[in-house]
């Protein structure tokens, strides 16, 4: 599969009924990332990723709203520049999903094997949210940064020259 090249343009915007049928469906993705900011079983970023895939190509004023939400602007610029989530949303939403699956299976009378069932999902649950990378808190938050295009390495600080070391050390 071809990696896409994010320095190309932005999508072509739709018109008509498919731009009305796009804002609908990036509006019904956001509720779904509510749904799944207040249920743990119910993940909340690949709808986020869905709803901003439909204002992109929609309507760029819900596309910037959506980015510059408080609850959901810094997931989705963790997403676009490092492919991750950071640690705090992480721990989040493991004692969440811990909490809620712990109060059904004891507060219940569901069959033991429903119980183990939902204890299965939790668990699977629990393995995707940790095996998303983890972003760095470095960018998180600023705004203006360019999205990193798929499959591209993280840029990491680079050491000065030697001679730039070595000159800073006999300065010393």
């Amino acid at each position: 599969m071809p990696e896409e090249d994010s320095s190309r343009t932005p999508p072509r915007e739709v018109r008509g009924l498919r731009r009305l049928l796009y804002v609908a469906l990036g509006l019904f993705f956001v509720g779904m990332a509510w749904v799944g900011i207040v249920l743990p079983g119910v993940p909340a970023t690949p709808f986020l990723l869905l709803a901003s895939y439909f204002f992109v190509r929609s309507s760029p004023r819900l596309h910037r709203w959506l980015h510059r939400s408080p609850v959901f602007g810094k997931l989705l610029h963790d997403w676009e520049t490092q492919r991750g989530i950071r640690r705090p949303v992480k721990i989040t939403a493991s004692v969440m999903v811990v909490t809620a699956v712990s109060l059904s299976i004891a507060l219940t009378n569901l069959p033991v094997w429903v119980k183990c069932v939902i204890g299965g999902m939790a668990c699977v649950g629990l393995v995707v949210i940790w095996s998303v990378r983890t972003a760095t808190g470095s960018s998180a938050g600023r705004l203006l940064d360019p999205p990193v295009p798929p499959g591209t390495p993280l840029a990491v600080a680079e050491e000065p020259p030697r001679e730039g070391r070595e000159q800073h050390r006999a300065g010393q």
